[in-house]
C-alpha cells in the first residue's frame, strides 16, 4: 500500500470512529458515523488511487477483470486520492481527461506510461507530447485542467480523501460503510464482494 500522510486541505470534519476487521492478507473498517454516497438506490463501490502508485498500477488488471462480474445493482467509480500537492496535480490530470471524455480510454495507458515507459506527469512538456500521441491536444487539456469544473471535482476529491481518512493506497470504499485496504488484491476484491452482499440485505431490510 501506498502512503502519504501531509494533506493539502484542512477541512474541519467530525472524528471518523472506526472499527477494524481482519480477513485474510486483506483489513477492512467499519465507517462510524457512515459516509453519504452518490448513487442513489445503487450501492456504491469507490476506489481510491493515485496514478503514482505501484500498488494501484498492479491492481488495475486484477480490477479489469472484477469491474464485468459487479451486479447492475453496483455503481463502481474512481477517485483520485489526495494527500499532498504532487497527488492534488494528478488528480486533476484524471479529472480533465474525464471532461475530455477520454479517461476510460487513457486511464490505463496512463498509468502504463508512467510505471513502464517513466513519464512524469508533473513535467508539462513531456506530459503534452504523451497526450499528444493519444490524440489529445495539450493545450486543449491545459485549458481544461485549470478549468473552475475540474478545480471543483479535484477539491471534491480532497474533500472525500479526508473524510474517509484516506492515508494509503489502493483503498475500496463500499458503500459509505466499509473501507478496504489490502496486501493481495484478490482478497480485497473478495471482501469487497461480501460486504456489497452485506449492504444490499440491509438496505433491503430497510424498503
Amino acid at each position: 500500500m501506498h502512503r502519504r500522510r501531509t494533506l493539502v486541505v484542512a477541512l474541519a470534519l467530525s472524528p471518523l470512529l472506526a472499527r477494524a476487521h481482519h480477513e485474510g492478507g486483506a483489513q477492512f473498517t467499519e465507517l462510524k458515523p457512515e459516509q453519504p454516497v452518490e448513487s442513489g438506490d445503487r450501492i456504491e463501490v469507490i476506489e481510491f488511487f493515485w496514478y503514482g502508485c505501484p500498488h494501484c498500477y498492479a491492481l488495475e488488471p486484477v480490477l479489469e477483470k472484477w469491474l464485468p462480474k459487479l451486479p447492475a445493482d453496483v455503481a463502481f467509480r474512481r477517485v483520485p486520492a489526495i494527500l499532498n500537492q504532487r497527488w492534488a496535480h494528478d488528480a486533476g490530470i484524471f479529472h480533465a481527461l474525464d471532461a475530455l471524455g477520454v479517461v476510460d480510454k487513457l486511464h490505463r495507458p496512463l498509468f502504463d506510461a508512467i510505471h513502464r515507459d517513466r513519464l512524469r506527469t508533473d513535467e508539462s512538456k513531456a506530459l503534452g507530447d504523451w497526450l499528444r500521441t493519444r490524440g489529445v491536444d495539450p493545450a486543449r487539456f491545459e485549458q481544461t485542467l485549470k478549468s473552475f469544473g475540474v478545480q471543483a471535482k479535484v477539491r471534491r476529491a480532497a474533500q472525500l480523501s479526508a473524510s474517509y481518512k484516506i492515508d494509503g493506497v489502493p483503498a475500496l470504499a463500499v458503500h459509505g460503510r466499509y473501507l478496504i485496504g489490502a496486501r493481495g488484491f484478490e482478497e480485497m476484491l473478495g471482501i469487497a464482494d461480501r460486504l456489497i452482499a452485506a449492504t444490499r440485505k440491509t438496505l433491503a431490510a430497510k424498503r
